[in-house]
């Protein structure tokens, strides 16, 4: 009867994901990109329905990677490679595991308005008065700001990139387009701004900003065996671009949240994320 009793025990215990059993948070961490918003809300409210506590923590792209390595954050899926947070990924790879993409087909580089008579990066050695000499990036330890610096050097460009966030640049890009101006800005595709505006890539001819890239997802070293349960639903998570650019500039719109966007689209996408979870 006792040992009956214990294998039920036994039974009941190995039922409940270590992190169930221990109570455990999930802590998410992210950098306050808006595709980086997007999935995180999602993946957040995916783990919540399964009894999760989840803490979200906005980082910057540096200290997110080293969040997963040193296991202060059990996981990101705001992870760029190959090319743009390489230099990241080389240094922390045997700290952490790439569990893989969960968005591909994305891309880095400089975009401008469909209108504009600039076609190629290589256009701005002769025209960079008609942006007055700037390329508007974003927050100065982002991957496609350093990316953006080599391909000044690489292309000999006499324009200077301006630091700012992903808010001051798409706000200058409004603006531009509003006055019907010509501007470049540092772009990468899932984005908001590709939803509601017609721009265009320049064109890269010596592939400084590299080829298709591809949104990953980190997990810290142990989370296999620590929380079985949401390392399988980390591997199985996976968004389109044109779902995210989606949600990105509903987001945007007056009185939007995020929680809710991504509520919304669990609802409508339940067969998708059911896959995820089971």
């Amino acid at each position: 009867m006792r040992a009956t009793v214990l294998g039920v025990l036994l039974c009941l215990t190995l039922a409940q994901t270590p992190a169930e059993a221990a109570g455990k948070p999930v802590r998410l961490a992210y950098v306050e990109w808006s595709d980086a918003v997007v999935a995180t809300n999602i993946l957040k409210q995916v783990l919540e329905e399964k009894g999760y506590e989840v803490k979200a923590i906005p980082l910057a792209a540096a200290a997110m990677w080293q969040a997963v390595a040193t296991g202060d954050a059990d996981a990101t899926v705001a992870a760029w490679l190959p090319l743009t947070q390489a230099a990241y990924y080389e240094k922390l790879k045997n700290r952490l595991e790439l569990i893989g993409p969960n968005v591909t087909g994305a891309k880095i580089g400089w975009a401008v308005p469909a209108s504009s008579p600039l076609n190629s990066i290589e256009d701005l050695k002769t025209k960079s008065a008609e942006v007055d000499g700037k390329v508007i990036g974003i927050d100065p330890g982002a991957g496609v700001m350093k990316t953006s610096e080599a391909a000044i050097k690489a292309y000999g460009l006499p324009v200077k990139l301006v630091d700012g966030s992903d808010a001051t640049m798409t706000s200058a890009l409004k603006d531009a387009i509003r006055q019907k101006k010509d501007i470049v800005v540092t772009a990468w595709t899932p984005h908001w701004m590709f939803a509601r505006y017609e721009l265009k890539y320049l064109a890269d001819p010596k592939k400084v900003f590299g080829d298709d890239e591809t949104v990953n997802t980190l997990a810290r070293k142990g989370l296999k065996e620590d929380m079985p349960e949401v390392y399988g639903i980390l591997k199985k998570f996976k968004l389109s671009i044109k779902d995210e650019e989606t949600m990105m500039a509903e987001n945007e719109e007056k009185g939007a949240k995020p929680s809710e966007t991504a509520a919304k689209w669990i609802k409508a996408n339940r067969a998708t994320v059911d896959g995820w979870v089971k």
